[in-house]
């Protein structure tokens, strides 16, 4: 069985799951707001949250540079926008020391080679391959090189896609998460069954689950069916300006999700019919004849 280390935690298709809290960049630039939500995902018992790393002058297409977006902070343009809600090294900084003195792993997406280079600088424990990067060979070869475990989403990929990017990174310790990339996705999209099939088709890795949907119950539906690792965007407030909020989940569902999720393996058993000792009392009142 292939087990995964992230500093004290073990993933395992035997394990708990492993859930983590996508902050990403929900913290619109603001170290405050970031903190608020790692408060958030602490005392709801999260194990990692993580954060998405580009140098916007890389990661920003040239011809929608100049597009103007309205923002909280008023019209900008595209540009501008990635610029001013990008965290650097000061954040980030307190951002290392926040999550240690709360005792919560976190890392990050990065979306170019420069940012690796800069998450390096912190020593992050793992690294994250969002979608949208799956089939960046560079990125990937990068990664690989630092021999470091690999959480990676499969959101708008096709499977020859994810098997190029799976036989890249042989070698390494590899979490393929099942994804779709829409923001809220449709629940008709969802299609968790693939989390099946995916671990039928790589046996030898840990298959997750990173949700985008709005409420918390296809979460549970992916744990069930296999996903050792749920991965879902967390919030303080819907509502925010910003655009994943509405595919984020809040305190009292990030609550409610992470302890079903450890109630999971106790709800569904070993598997083997017994009489329960809470239930024999019941027998004794209900069952009058047994002729069979």
């Amino acid at each position: 069985m292939n087990q995964i280390r992230i500093v004290n935690k073990i993933i395992s298709n035997g394990s708990p799951i492993f859930f983590v809290g996508e902050i990403g960049i929900n913290h619109n630039g603001s170290i405050k707001i970031a903190k608020q939500i790692i408060d958030m995902a602490s005392i709801c018992g999260v194990d990692a949250v993580k954060f998405q790393k580009r140098t916007p002058e890389i990661c920003v297409p040239v011809h929608v540079r100049n597009r103007i977006r309205e923002t909280q902070w008023g019209e900008m343009t595209y540009f501008e926008y990635r610029k001013r809600i990008e965290l650097g090294e000061k954040e980030y900084k307190v951002i290392d020391r926040y999550c240690q003195e709360k005792n919560i792993i976190w890392f990050a997406s990065p979306w170019d080679l420069p940012s690796v280079d800069f998450l390096e600088g912190f020593d992050v424990p793992c690294y994250k391959i969002p979608s949208a990067q799956l089939t960046n060979k560079e990125l990937l070869e990068k990664i690989k090189s630092l021999k470091k475990p690999v959480i990676m989403s499969t959101g708008m990929s096709t499977e020859k896609e994810i098997e190029k990017a799976v036989n890249l990174l042989q070698g390494i310790d590899l979490i393929l998460l099942h994804c779709n990339s829409s923001y809220p996705a449709i629940n008709g999209e969802l299609n968790l069954s693939y989390i099946q099939k995916l671990k039928e088709k790589y046996p030898e890795l840990v298959i997750g689950y990173s949700g985008h949907e709005e409420g918390i119950s296809a979460s549970l539906v992916a744990a069930t069916l296999g996903a050792k690792v749920i991965e879902r965007h967390i919030t303080i407030d819907r509502a925010m300006w910003g655009t994943d909020q509405a595919a984020s989940i809040e305190y009292s569902g990030l609550r409610r999700l992470v302890r079903d999720l450890k109630k999971l393996p106790v709800w569904l058993g070993d598997g083997q019919k017994k009489v329960y000792d809470s239930e024999k009392k019941v027998k004794e009142k209900l069952r009058r004849k047994e002729t069979l």
